[in-house]
């Protein structure tokens, strides 16, 4: 088969397509025949480098295609359906999936970081995390959804606790997480606030539903919101952006708000001043992915037209280099693709 193999850490230039061989399955496992990719700034980590994570390596974690072959104990997956994928790999078997926290698995791994992933032809998964597609939706919406939204969903629903008329801002509305965020906040009932650094992004915020948006390359979007907000400050922050951002978020936030962070897009490090946090007693929450009850709330909500994908564009898969080059420049709003 066909695949982008990273066979060393650094440019988009060590994207390399390659002929290598057809992943074998076992008992359990499924392989699906790839029809689209969506990329995640996971992938860029990756190529760049990630402790723990040595090359050879196929990225993406974001994957639907048709079952091209189930494993003999495989009993409820047929061949030819049209799936999406899981993207959460964990054992089943420690405490926290014992108690439905996937994402907390001592063994916890992603499709495309810690197993081969769906920048290719094929791609192997065990049999439970193969979800079924309905005919009305497509496979560039469905492969779209499972990363982004259902680490949105954690954020804003599950440590967040967004309420009806809460205020909530949603840093880099042009990310998938971001454009995720974004209608799941409204569909809580909350007022959104969104921020992005060019009109036409904004625009396309307003229309995913934010009630408000702020240009955050002219103006210190902390102190946007705090004339905004009477000099109160927001309920809830999703943060994905890290170090560039981290300071004004948490000045953004009112009395007794929460900051919900997922990424460091822009570095890891961001500093804090201690004194705001007690004063004001914020609550600094992190998340990460999701559960695979939070996955298929998330799914059934996109199948029902409820939220939507954003597809800012696709790409063949001997354009990946092209595609992440695009993702690395923040130039897209919502979701890139690759069809193999």
């Amino acid at each position: 088969m066909k695949a982008i193999v990273i066979r060393e850490h650094g440019g988009p230039e060590k994207l390399k397509l390659e002929e290598i061989p057809t992943p074998e399955i076992s008992d359990t496992e499924v392989l699906v025949r790839v029809k689209a990719c969506a990329l995640n700034h996971l992938d860029i980590w990756i190529r760049r480098g990630i402790p723990g994570i040595e090359p050879p390596h196929i990225p993406g974690a974001d994957v639907a295609g048709v079952v091209e072959k189930v494993g003999s104990a495989v009993k409820d997956i047929k061949v030819g359906e049209r799936v999406v994928l899981n993207p959460n790999l964990n054992c089943g078997e420690c405490e926290y999936c014992q108690m439905g926290e996937d994402s907390l698995c001592v063994t916890y791994g992603i499709l495309g970081e810690h197993a081969p992933g769906g920048y290719a032809e094929f791609v192997k998964v065990p049999a439970r995390n193969v979800i079924k597609i309905p005919d009305h939706v497509s496979f560039d919406e469905a492969a779209a959804v499972p990363l982004t939204f259902m680490t949105a969903w954690r954020m804003v629903v599950t440590r967040a606790k967004v309420r009806p008329g809460e205020d909530v801002l949603v840093l880099a509305a042009g990310s998938g997480v971001g454009s995720a965020a974004i209608q799941i906040a409204k569909l809580c009932g909350a007022r959104v606030i969104a921020t992005a650094s060019t009109d036409e992004k904004l625009a396309k915020a307003k229309e995913l539903g934010a009630d408000i948006v702020i240009n955050y390359a002219q103006t210190d979007f902390d102190k946007e919101v705090w004339k905004l907000t009477n000099k109160r400050g927001v309920d809830v922050v999703i943060e994905s952006v890290g170090q560039a951002t981290w300071t004004k978020s948490l000045r953004a936030l009112a009395r007794n708000g929460r900051l919900v962070t997922c990424g460091a897009t822009t570095g890891p490090i961001g500093e804090t001043d201690i004194r705001l946090v007690f004063w004001r007693q914020l609550q600094i929450l992190g998340s990460t992915m999701g559960t695979r009850r939070e996955l298929h709330t998330v799914l059934n909500l996109v199948w029902a037209g409820k939220l939507k994908p954003v597809i800012a564009g696709v790409f063949p898969l001997t354009e990946a280099a092209k595609a992440q080059e695009m993702l690395e420049k923040r130039e897209q709003f919502g979701k890139l693709l690759l069809h193999p």
